[in-house]
């Protein structure tokens, strides 16, 4: 039985909701500009200028005050209008409309909310309205019981970056890093760029292959990873559901390969923007097929049936990126254009909110309370 979404069209609430998304945007942003140095993220500035994100914080404050008027008048609740107008009039109140790049001194932390900001509205563009108008589960609701639950997760990995990219990165200094590399890292830079780039791709997403279907064969490290699979609103916030230790070793596993090989900073640079791209795009509520590159690279499709809640069907899929990786080790599975009736996880108990779920699995299991964890972390 099919679900009635939360958004109706002609009533006013996209329109609000939009406002008050690109309301807080332009009031964050703002605040971006006024403390750069702590605020943003000394690699990532090096990618966009100053002027650029001045002209898009104008239109984002204009189209914030344009959606919240819409809402206004067509809406019979004018809440949702009147927060996207505080936010919007916070913003040029701060100086939205005046805000000028500046110079930025180093510091030693940083928080990547540039980072988190740009990142939030390119995949909020893309993503929603693909979910809206392309629906794989068309009465999953936009708006479900736990997206608050899954935004902070993406707010949180964003904001972050510096520290997780830090002690992500020590390992594979601290093992490799007296090896004197250097030899290997002239080589590999001396590559034409694609090659280099497939050879980035390939054995980061072999590292993280073996490293995710570890997650799942270990019964103590599973407790971190099912937090992950535990939604059962699969959504393009959804992938960003991923415990703080999970994140950790993931990263780790990607780095180390990264490092000693010593691809140069825009391969490194391509591989993160795709990263960011295709995380969401591969767990996005969408029925899109992709034609024949479905074979060549990780999809919806492919990756829902790794989240598979029927038990027949764990222990496939575990390739990021690459699904031939998974035909390699004989875990691929992908029957042509059929897709798993739902995700999840079965018989699992798991806290409600951010909080609760990154404290739990150090404690217990999600599963004490039904069977032992070894019966299911096989999946």
């Amino acid at each position: 039985m099919e679900v009635k979404d939360n958004i109706d069209f002609g009533k006013g609430f996209i329109s609000g909701y939009t406002s008050i998304f690109l309301g807080i945007l332009s009031f964050l942003g703002v605040l971006c500009f006024k403390y750069p140095e702590w605020l943003t993220t000394p690699e990532f500035r090096e990618v966009y200028t100053g002027e650029s994100m001045k002209m898009l914080l104008t239109a984002a404050i204009i189209a914030s005050f344009f959606f919240g008027l819409i809402s206004f008048i067509v809406s019979k609740q004018k809440k949702f209008a009147l927060i996207g107008l505080v936010f919007c009039t916070l913003a040029i109140v701060l100086g939205g409309f005046n805000v000028a790049p500046s110079a930025v001194g180093a510091t030693k932390w940083h928080l990547g909310l540039d980072w988190l900001l740009l990142d939030l509205l390119l995949m909020a563009v893309i993503f929603i309205p693909i979910e809206m108008v392309f629906p794989k589960r068309k009465g999953q609701k936009t708006f479900h019981e736990e997206w608050r639950t899954d935004l902070v997760y993406f707010v949180v990995s964003h904001l972050l970056i510096q520290f997780f990219g830090a002690i992500t990165q020590q390992p594979a200094k601290l093992f490799f890093g007296w090896m004197g590399l250097s030899g290997l890292h002239t080589w590999v830079q001396s590559l034409p760029f694609l090659v280099e780039l497939f050879m980035a791709f390939f054995i980061a997403d072999l590292f993280q292959y073996w490293t995710h279907r570890f997650f799942h064969s270990h019964h103590f490290l599973w407790r971190f990873h099912s937090i992950h699979h535990s939604t059962e609103n699969m959504d393009w916030l959804a992938g960003s559901r991923t415990h703080f230790v999970d994140i950790f070793v993931t990263r780790s596993m990607a780095f180390i390969p990264l490092y000693v090989f010593g691809f140069s900073t825009i391969t490194f640079n391509v591989y993160v923007v795709f990263m960011a791209i295709h995380a969401v795009l591969i767990h996005a509520n969408t029925r899109i097929n992709f034609g024949f590159l479905k074979y060549v690279f990780a999809t919806p499709q492919y990756h829902h049936w790794h989240h598979c809640k029927d038990s027949e069907h764990y222990g496939k899929n575990f390739a990021t990126i690459f699904p031939f990786i998974d035909k390699i080790f004989g875990t691929y599975y992908l029957p042509g254009k059929e897709w798993p009736k739902d995700t999840g996880l079965l018989e699992a108990n798991y806290p409600k909110g951010y909080i609760k779920q990154a404290v739990y699995p150090f404690t217990k299991s999600p599963f004490d309370s039904d069977l032992n964890m070894e019966e299911y972390s096989s999946r």
